[in-house]
């Protein structure tokens, strides 16, 4: 199963090495079960999205290395790829672009060509890859076009999935420039949100989970900021994460969150024993 991280603080600019490197279940150390694809994107000083993504795991890649520990954003997104729907290559990795907003997803939904047949040529044309991921946001962002506003865009899209096409999982990160949108749906996996005041004169993160005890140090940022992370497991002892409810669709900016319900159970929901071997194999 694919693995999604996400952070934002709203505004003030911070690191995310903590998260992505040092925590002892970080991305890089996921990626050591989600080898297929790594991809991490952030925003510019001028709001613009910027990514990068390679067809091999964190751990063995160096540039995610080196931007984990050099980057600076209010927000980030990250994901770590067991590859599902689209072979390994730079195409298939997450997170996607499309309008100024960062894309990545963890699950599977079927009947791509009925999601196609609603796009125009236009809306399919930022389509590169083959994954049910990229043409889901090539679908989320033509609705939010035609609603003029993210939140209801993005509910009106999930809707007609969850009615139209068999879904097994369909849980979203969604970012723009200070602003997250994290949605888990229905409940089949689980996706985890920890609000952490940023700015301390010495942060201390404690290391256990069955891993080399010890303590790792994380940097102190110049101004006090409150973050929210998300992420597909908890990746530390932090007694403040929580699991998201099923359909529950979190708006995360700086120091406020809110939680919106807006979805009904998948009309045909596909079940672990519907699954191929291939798709098992990816989602467990």
């Amino acid at each position: 199963m694919c693995r999604l991280f996400g952070m934002t603080t709203g505004g003030p600019r911070v690191h995310a090495t903590f998260w992505l490197l040092d925590a002892p279940d970080s991305l890089n150390s996921q990626s050591r079960r989600m080898p297929d694809g790594t991809g991490l994107g952030w925003f510019s000083l001028g709001g613009e999205p910027v990514r990068d993504r390679a067809p091999i795991a964190a751990f063995e890649d160096a540039d995610f290395n080196a931007e984990a520990r050099d980057i600076v954003s209010h927000t980030f997104m990250s994901h770590v790829r067991y590859a599902s729907t689209g072979r390994p290559e730079v195409h298939n990795s997450h997170p996607f672009v499309m309008d100024d907003r960062l894309f990545a997803h963890n699950g599977m939904v079927r009947g791509l060509d009925v999601i196609r047949s609603w796009l125009t040529d236009v809306e399919r044309a930022p389509v590169q890859g083959r994954t049910d991921s990229e043409l889901v946001f090539a679908y989320v962002t033509a609705e939010i076009r035609r609603h003029s506003d993210t939140a209801a865009g993005l509910i009106a899209a999930v809707r007609r999935i969850a009615a139209e096409v068999p879904v097994f999982a369909l849980n979203i990160l969604l970012a723009e420039s200070g602003r997250l949108w994290a949605l888990r749906y229905p409940d089949t996996h689980e996706l985890w949100v920890l609000e952490q005041e940023l700015g301390q004169d010495e942060a201390v993160c404690h290391l256990s989970s069955g891993r080399e005890p010890g303590r790792v140090h994380v940097s102190a940022h110049r101004e006090r900021a409150a973050a929210h992370v998300l992420a597909s497991e908890r990746m530390d002892d932090d007694p403040g994460w929580r699991l998201l409810e099923p359909g529950e669709l979190l708006v995360a900016e700086g120091s406020t969150a809110t939680s919106l319900f807006p979805f009904d159970r998948p009309a045909h929901r596909v079940s672990p024993d519907d699954l191929s071997v291939t798709e098992a194999t990816s989602q467990t």
